[in-house]
């Protein structure tokens, strides 16, 4: 499953991600990675989340970035969550179209058994149709 929490920037959409992260950390029996374009928020993760800083990788296009996931799902059988703070900037799709990225994380999604919760800075009336459907919060 993929999720979408989404709004312009400075709305408040990381803090809506550290909240859910926090919260689902405590009913789940797998593993959460929360990836993020620095370790700005490392200590408002709970500390049984793994903090990935994505800038560290020298990750250049989306299909770089989606191999960097497949990667990391490779090496947690456990992992049963990803959340993807500033989705735009560290898949770098900014100023791109989301919705062939957000359909392969959902096909990996279905095969790995892993659920990805992106933060998205962009208005919801600025996001393709095809992606509407995953939205779960718009600020």
């Amino acid at each position: 499953m993929v999720q979408l929490i989404v709004g312009n920037k400075g709305k408040g959409k990381t803090k809506q991600l550290l909240d859910k992260v926090n919260s689902e950390v405590k009913n789940i029996t797998g593993t959460i990675a929360y990836l993020d374009k620095s370790t700005k928020h490392m200590y408002e993760l709970n500390n049984k989340v793994r903090l990935i800083d994505v800038s560290q990788f020298m990750i250049e296009n989306a299909s770089e970035f989606l191999g960097f996931i497949c990667g990391v799902i490779s090496q947690d059988h456990d992992l049963q969550q990803m959340y993807f703070d500033s989705f735009l900037k560290i898949s770098c799709l900014e100023g791109a179209d989301i919705t062939d990225t957000v359909a392969k994380l959902e096909k990996i999604s279905e095969a790995m058994g892993v659920d990805f919760i992106l933060s998205v800075s962009q208005d919801e009336s600025e996001l393709p149709e095809a992606v509407k459907k995953n939205i779960i919060i718009s600020l």
